[in-house]
């Protein structure tokens, strides 16, 4: 039924997971160092970032910059390829806020019929 060709194995998934596209805000207005990334992501673990950040940075949407320095800085940023995810992130947005009732319904009444 589903090609082991088909594009989608390639796809990068990890876009919807929960942290992934917290961190894509995050560097939407400019690039942002791995503690200033940690301010508003308060509740991930520097592990968890981490491991994000470095899926982000392998499937091309963020890039990882060590400036020469001592200590060294290290800088975080959304490619063009990252920022081309904006408008498929806002659909989804814009569409959780008109079905987000219907899918909380939805949610309730099943937990009702398994109990």
């Amino acid at each position: 039924m589903f090609d082991p060709a088909c594009p989608s194995n390639a796809t990068p998934f990890q876009i919807g997971d929960k942290w992934a596209g917290m961190v894509l805000v995050c560097l939407r207005d400019g690039p942002r160092r791995f503690t200033e990334l940690r301010v508003p992501m308060h509740r991930v673990s520097a592990k968890v970032l981490t491991e994000t950040l470095r899926a982000l940075e392998r499937d091309g949407m963020v890039t990882r910059t060590v400036h020469d320095e001592v200590p060294p800085r290290v800088e975080y940023a959304l490619t063009p390829l990252g920022r081309t995810l904006f408008p498929a992130m806002d659909a989804c947005r814009a569409w959780a806020a008109e079905h987000l009732g219907a899918v909380l319904d939805a949610r309730d009444d099943y937990a009702r019929r398994s109990a």
